[in-house]
């Protein structure tokens, strides 16, 4: 991998602003700037580490893992975190060269030309919906924990009560995210690196907690399986399979840190810097916070681990009144996950629409010149946020199923990436930006491990297990097949549509259109012959 930086610049050149050359590198795409750059290297780095978001996902998903693959299932940590650092090498490369909005929809639009591009963005954009509602919801897995009076709708033990508290609590949660969103991303990266600081300063703090209070050694945790797999076709692997989707379910959406290019200083370098940093330290403290954590629980044996989750292992192991602290601060996760993944949203939306990718494109591509972001798309992205978070309320079991289906959607936009990147450079096509991020000879490699990778997690996420989408009764053959009916039916509606209306509108919007700087000291044009 290299990131020299090449022959120096031409000393007799005029002299050149970092923000002009950002400008031009957008140029290339054939967009004109618009969104204010304002985000710096840790805001950046933030974006990316607020949409993994460690503190979310481990404390919403260790009762999965350990459900369905026992204390065992921290194996799946170090597997998923290799398989999706071949994915974010390959991001690397693009985001040096190609820094926008929209990320996933430009890079695909690049390595696969226009009807691959628009695929693999509506599948991003259906999919980001969704989680923001399904991150959302964590506000009922933590908050009533630290005290029922956030159990606002009855006592919690009526049929519906948690469902109808957690599209409350989750509807309170999208509506402060739009209006933060919508007010302009300097305001939306203020809080969210405050919150990422927060959620690192106590994911450290956390861990040294737990550490204090080890009782087992790693050998007899890590090795335990609970009896969990026996009777199986495949045995505990086939259990293992299913528990790793609680790993699979927290590490993507590090190309955020990409996807706000237009809004950053010097992207070209920053980006892939931020894309990496953001996997490697949440890989590193969610292992750490896993490990320590099934290392200090009193009985590991406890019925709780599938049930509470590392909430009950918090305040199990911790006590009440550091327990509760702890929990405070997943909520300031929770809110700054959400406020991520709706500015990832906003951002993809926003490119699509400026390609005239979506209908009314002028209105959700207009850039708000008080608040410098595209605001139609925070508001919308909002209300249909909150629309899902309805359906929750009385079919829960359907909810689960198309947030899982969701997290597919994202690793199938991903693969929409890689694929065609790795045709060009199996074609030759393919040159990374001069004197930025570049894999080098490796660049081939990784990037057939990065889609061998992307299509065996796609399959083992959408594998239709009944414990996964159709976990209670009735057993129902369309809930089982959901992955693949559900993306189906979004990806070939979708597709149609685009096939038979949109894409006979495409091509960039006049007023977002890349034109050449005149010179103003040049003389100007002769007048035409006549």
């Amino acid at each position: 991998m290299s990131t020299d930086n090449g022959p120096g610049p031409d000393p007799t050149a005029p002299a050149r602003s970092q923000s002009q050359d950002d400008d031009d590198a957008l140029g290339e795409l054939g967009y004109r700037p618009e969104l204010k750059r304002t985000l710096g290297n840790f805001h950046t780095f933030a974006a990316g580490i607020s949409y993994i978001s460690i503190l979310t996902g481990t404390f919403q998903l260790f009762y999965f893992g350990v459900s369905f693959g026992g204390p065992a299932y921290w194996w799946s940590w170090p597997m998923v975190f290799a398989g999706q650092l071949m994915v974010a090498l390959c991001f690397c490369e693009l985001a040096a060269r190609y820094p926008v909005a929209g990320s996933i929809y430009n890079w695909a639009k690049k390595m696969g030309g226009p009807h691959v591009g628009w695929l693999g963005g509506w599948m991003m954009m259906t999919a980001t919906m969704v989680t923001l509602s399904a991150v959302a919801l964590a506000y009922q897995i933590t908050l009533p924990q630290i005290s029922e009076w956030f159990q606002f709708v009855g006592d919690g033990s009526g049929k519906n009560d948690a469902a109808a508290n957690a599209v409350l609590l989750g509807t309170v949660l999208i509506l402060f995210s739009t209006a933060v969103n919508a007010f302009g991303v300097k305001l939306m990266a203020r809080i969210n690196s405050a919150g990422v600081f927060i959620e690192l300063i106590a994911a450290v703090a956390l861990i040294i907690f737990l550490a204090a209070h080890i009782t087992r050694g790693p050998s007899s945790a890590l090795t335990e399986t609970n009896g969990l797999g026996s009777g199986q076709t495949l045995g505990y692997f086939g259990a293992f399979l299913t528990a790793s989707l609680a790993s699979a379910y927290v590490m993507y959406g590090f190309d955020t840190a990409s996807s706000l290019g237009e809004e950053s200083h010097n992207p070209g370098r920053n980006a892939p810097r931020a894309i990496l940093r953001a996997l490697i330290a949440s890989f590193t403290i969610g292992a750490f916070i896993l490990l320590f954590a099934l290392l200090a629980v009193p009985d590991l044996q406890a019925e709780e681990l599938s049930t509470g989750g590392l909430q009950y292992v918090v305040l199990e192991t911790l006590g009440s009144t550091i327990g509760e602290i702890f929990l405070w601060t997943v909520v300031v996760a929770i809110t700054v996950c959400v406020l991520a993944v709706q500015a990832a949203g906003i951002r993809l939306m926003f490119a699509m629409a400026r390609d005239n990718n979506l209908p009314a494109g002028t209105h959700l591509a207009k850039v708000s010149p008080r608040f410098q972001t595209p605001v139609v798309p925070a508001v919308l992205i909002g209300v249909v946020g909150v629309v899902i978070l309805v359906i929750n309320i009385n079919q829960p079991q359907i909810f689960s199923v198309i947030t899982s289906i969701a997290i597919i959607m994202i690793y199938v936009a991903y693969l929409l990436v890689t694929v065609p990147m790795l045709l060009k450079r199996l074609r030759g096509e393919w040159t990374p930006a001069e004197g930025k991020f570049s894999l080098g000879r490796w660049g081939l490699p990784i990037n057939i491990i990065a889609v061998l990778w992307g299509a065996a997690m796609s399959l083992n996420l959408a594998w239709p297990r009944a414990e996964v989408y159709n976990a209670t009764g009735p057993q129902h053959w369309y809930l089982r097949w959901g992955a693949f009916l559900f993306i189906g039916v979004v990806a070939l509606g979708g597709f149609a549509y685009y096939w038979f209306v949109q894409r006979h509108k495409t091509g960039v919007l006049a007023e977002h259109r890349f034109e050449e700087a005149v010179d103003p000291t040049s003389p100007p044009p002769p007048p035409a012959a006549p």
